[in-house]
């Protein structure tokens, strides 16, 4: 108990009456490999970085496409508070029929009206503070979402009334979508963070009305890979245009995050550093 006390008054830096709570939002974890750093790093990342929170994408958690009760229990397992997933969600036969089961799960929130599970949730961490999470899916170059720019900011009023601490994970493929999102939401939110493309962007930054923001906070998948999967046959795909079995490729995994300091009172952020761990 000393242990975990000392833990989170370490995780609180406290200037004044402000205090701050640090969020880890790990990328795009990519089959088991992705999962079993995510087991070895996120409880060390939490010890050590003074982490109260941590958020994973695990669109690709399941053989590197979609997510499954029995992944998405083993990422919560590894201490993972939130798991948010994206255009890959129902990639996994019976996922559909599972996924209300975990309100720890977030899929894009600008779906068709019915679609199963939360575009949001809302966690309490150390007892006392309450942290939503929520996500959007981009419309360039990925069909079939409503405006994420409509869906969000209607989203972001709902939450307000319950807390203002708000993590946006914006699930897209075009950088200027993100960029524009981040824009959109900046004073309105804690942090709004890129996800999809598996590599991470160099642009971490707090926006002038205080949302910290980056384009893309990379994958948590093997390194010898091409965003994770095995080289050669997505090599071949190019060469050829036909179909190959693109399995999850092995060895040395990178871990990519970023770790979010927020101001408990205001909401608004006070800084975002981007973490790499090598597994």
């Amino acid at each position: 108990m000393r242990a975990r006390w000392a833990a989170a008054l370490h995780n609180r830096l406290i200037s004044g009456n402000t205090l701050k709570v640090k969020i880890l939002f790990i990328g795009d974890v990519v089959g088991k490999p992705g999962r079993q750093a995510v087991r070895e790093v996120a409880p060390r990342l939490r010890r050590d970085r003074g982490v109260e929170m941590i958020i994973a994408n695990g669109e690709n958690a399941a053989h590197g496409a979609g997510l499954t009760a029995t992944t998405a229990q083993e990422l919560l397992l590894a201490g993972v508070d939130v798991i948010t997933t994206g255009d890959h969600v129902w990639d996994q036969k019976g996922f559909e029929r599972e996924i209300d089961q975990w309100p720890q799960v977030v899929r894009p929130l600008n779906v068709p009206p019915g679609t199963p599970g939360r575009g949001s949730t809302v966690v309490t961490v150390s007892d006392k503070v309450s942290v939503a999470v929520m996500q959007v899916v981009g419309r360039v170059f990925i069909p079939g979402g409503d405006c994420p720019f409509r869906a969000a900011q209607a989203e972001v009023a709902k939450l307000r009334r319950q807390t203002n601490l708000i993590i946006v994970d914006v699930h897209a493929e075009a950088t200027s979508e993100k960029i524009a999102l981040g824009r959109y939401l900046d004073g309105s939110v804690s942090a709004v963070i890129g996800t999809h493309t598996h590599v991470a962007t160099a642009d971490e930054k707090v926006l002038p009305k205080g949302t910290a923001y980056i384009t893309d906070v990379g994958m948590c998948g093997p390194v010898d890979s091409v965003l994770g999967r095995q080289v050669e046959p997505v090599i071949k795909r190019f060469l050829t245009q036909m179909p190959q079995k693109l399995e999850v490729a092995n060895g040395p995994v990178s871990v990519a995050g970023v770790i979010v300091d927020v101001d408990e009172n205001t909401g608004l952020a006070r800084g975002i550093e981007r973490v790499c761990v090598e597994v």
